[in-house]
């Protein structure tokens, strides 16, 4: 008598290994072990490891910044044996995502999915490579979307809005790697373990690439900065209907000589807009903090006593140091 059961589930089990075994055949080539080196009497030693990402054939690859930091060369290997050395060309420890330039023609580079069209429950392979001859894989599913994680330099912090969590499991020198979906898109840069059986990874999507492209060319990322430490707040019952808005940002902090302090801004006061964007979260505002509004006249639209106020504000540039 045939277990029906027992062959549903073996179809099942061989389902999901060959969908693992599918990324893993197609994104391993792409995936590299990053060796940092800090410069010694004598030449160069090794002080850290973690996992890249090839970006370009060319030999711009992606990795997390806290690997390469504060380090600026170090060489590359890839699961065919070949090594290469690189430079950073960029990095930006508010997003941690970083940029290097491996001395290389003819790698494979891997193609970049969405994060954003991810759905808990997905199926996702965390890949690693951090020895170079062999990849580290795990798999597990999206256990939660639109995690924060705080950032930090020694001069302003900052939150990594939309981090992806999962329960595929990050082993040892798997920062800086790949989490891949079930087709081999990568949809995250795998960046620290949250506790026992999870991990985080920022998100691949809109935000993402342009601090990539940015580093890319400009190796650096430049924001916008107001000078205010903010929370999420609800709106008073009149100032809902006069703002079109139930909640925004109210002002904990002003920085003293900041651009806030220079137009005015006061604690208490409620942000509920910036141009013509509204702001109900402090993710809200640090999105719209773009390059752009560096040095430009724009209008802040706040709530301040149940009055709807409009103030003019310059935005200057936020420094990392």
């Amino acid at each position: 008598m045939t277990d029906l059961a027992g062959v549903d589930e073996r179809e099942a089990l061989d389902a999901y290994s060959r969908a693992v075994t599918s990324v893993v055949e197609r994104l391993a080539p792409s995936v590299a072990s990053l060796r940092v080196m800090r410069r010694v009497r004598g030449g160069r030693m090794p002080v850290g490891a973690g996992s890249g990402i090839v970006l370009t054939s060319d030999g711009f690859l992606l990795t997390s910044a806290h690997v390469v930091a504060p380090r600026r060369s170090g060489s590359v290997a890839f699961v065919d044996g070949r090594e290469f050395a690189f430079e950073v060309v960029g990095s930006d420890p508010l997003s941690d995502l970083a940029v290097l330039r491996a001395e290389a023609r003819d790698l494979v580079a891997a193609e970049l999915g969405e994060s954003e069209q991810l759905r808990v429950g997905q199926l996702v392979v965390a890949i690693g490579n951090p020895n170079g001859f062999a990849g580290s894989v795990t798999a597990g599913v999206v256990s939660a979307l639109g995690r924060s994680l705080p950032a930090r330099t020694r001069a302003t912090s900052r939150i990594i809005d939309n981090v992806i969590q999962t329960d595929a499991a990050l082993n040892p020198g798997n920062s800086g790697g790949a989490l891949a979906d079930g087709r081999g898109g990568v949809v995250g840069v795998n960046t620290a373990v949250a506790g026992v059986g999870l991990g985080l990874a920022v998100p691949i999507n809109a935000a993402t690439r342009r601090i990539v492209g940015a580093l890319m060319t400009e190796g650096r990322v430049r924001r916008a900065y107001l000078g205010i430490a903010g929370g999420p707040r609800p709106l008073p019952p009149r100032a809902r209907i006069a703002a079109a808005q139930e909640t925004g940002v109210e002002v904990i902090e002003v920085v003293d000589r900041s651009p806030a302090a220079g137009a005015g801004l006061r604690p208490e006061d409620l942000i509920v807009g910036i141009g013509d964007q509204a702001v109900t979260a402090v993710d809200d505002l640090q999105r719209l903090m773009v390059a752009e509004l560096i040095g430009r006249p724009v209008e802040v639209r706040l709530v301040r006593r149940e009055r709807l106020l409009r103030v003019q504000l310059i935005p200057r540039e936020l420094t990392a140091d």
